[in-house]
């Protein structure tokens, strides 16, 4: 049964044959693209240390200005699908963003759908769509697809981020672009303090809002302040959040899960095999994370990536202080497409 030929046992004339009309037979191939019990993957195990991209982030910031980068990104790019691909998984693209002081970022919008991850220092902000999203570590901020957004920064120290885009599958699609735009007028909207009490949603007298993201910047303090809640429970072993969105509960963006998760000082945890790749971002303390028999200690901003159907186990590396940790993952398309999976 697995034995089902090669291309070269067929005759050279049949195969230009074939060429000539744009064709291709699929034996050969078979077992490359739908293999016995595990897909092809990619993506590799891969740890992105802060550390090291922190000088060479400023010293982007001193070789090129912000008017002619517009963004001033360096891309985590996983080997696994080269580094010319810039993407972390098949689905996911990680960027690390720089902004300095006094500068702005145009405004545009574009087809992935994104959000930025806030690593270190104050005095930035996004505005989406005239809601002005103010920046702090950890604080999680949506730019969604075909929203306008813009970055400025009206503070003393530099400001760095960490971009996660579906990108590399919108590129796939032959999908993506942008557009630019002007500088937006900032309207008096906060969506964070509307919806800033789980379980209860605003109402106005006509109904709930229309808006399709009715809420764009997630506060760390307050996702900390959930998991904290939560560990109070001794019962509760994975004491991890979910992002949404407030009014429908629905995964905060159509293709990306975020998630915010918690480890107890000491604590190990398993995490099974599912089918989705996964990256982990660490927001405070230190963990290990262990996958493919491989182990990444990841130190404050770190950031590594997961493959698909690869279980994994985080560890706190403290023995007295929590570590939480930022996850981005796949989850969302991988059920829109019935194909979500978890391994025993």
């Amino acid at each position: 049964m697995n034995d089902l030929g090669r291309l070269e046992d067929l005759p050279l004339d049949y195969r230009q044959d074939l060429t000539a009309q744009n064709l291709v037979p699929l034996w050969p191939s078979l077992r490359g693209v739908m293999p016995p019990h595990l897909p092809p993957r990619k993506t590799q195990a891969t740890h992105w240390s802060y550390r090291a991209i922190k000088p060479l982030l400023l010293r982007a910031g001193e070789l090129t200005p912000i008017e002619k980068a517009e963004r001033r990104v360096l891309v985590l790019a996983n080997p696994g699908h080269g580094l010319d691909k810039m993407q972390a998984s098949s689905a996911i693209y990680l960027g690390m963003q720089l902004l300095l002081p006094g500068e702005w970022a145009p405004s545009h919008r574009h087809t992935p759908n994104a959000v930025r991850m806030v690593v270190e220092g104050e005095g930035a902000w996004t505005t989406v769509e005239g809601e002005k999203c103010l920046m702090s570590r950890g604080d999680l901020i949506l730019t969604p697809t075909g929203q306008w957004h813009e970055h400025g920064h009206d503070g003393q120290d530099p400001v760095i981020w960490l971009d996660v885009l579906d990108l590399p599958l919108v590129y796939y699609m032959e999908m993506s672009y942008h557009v630019d735009g002007q500088r937006q007028a900032v309207g008096g909207r906060q969506g964070h303090q509307q919806y800033a009490r789980g379980g209860l949603a605003p109402t106005p007298v006509f109904g709930r809002s229309d808006r399709r993201y009715p809420m764009l910047r997630y506060p760390w303090v307050d996702a900390k302040a959930a998991l904290q809640a939560m560990a109070a429970d001794a019962s509760i072993d994975c004491l991890q959040i979910t992002y949404v969105n407030p009014e429908t509960g629905e995964d905060a963006e159509n293709i990306l899960g975020f998630y915010a998760l918690m480890l107890r000082p000491g604590q190990s945890l398993q995490l099974p095999a599912r089918s989705p790749a996964c990256v982990f971002h660490q927001i405070e303390g230190r963990a290990e994370v262990q996958m493919q028999q491989q182990a990444f200690v990841l130190e404050s901003a770190d950031t590594c990536c997961a493959p698909g159907y690869t279980p994994v186990t985080l560890r706190n590396l403290s023995g007295d202080q929590p570590a939480f940790l930022f996850m981005a993952d796949e989850s969302p398309l991988h059920r829109k497409l019935g194909l979500y999976e978890v391994r025993a």
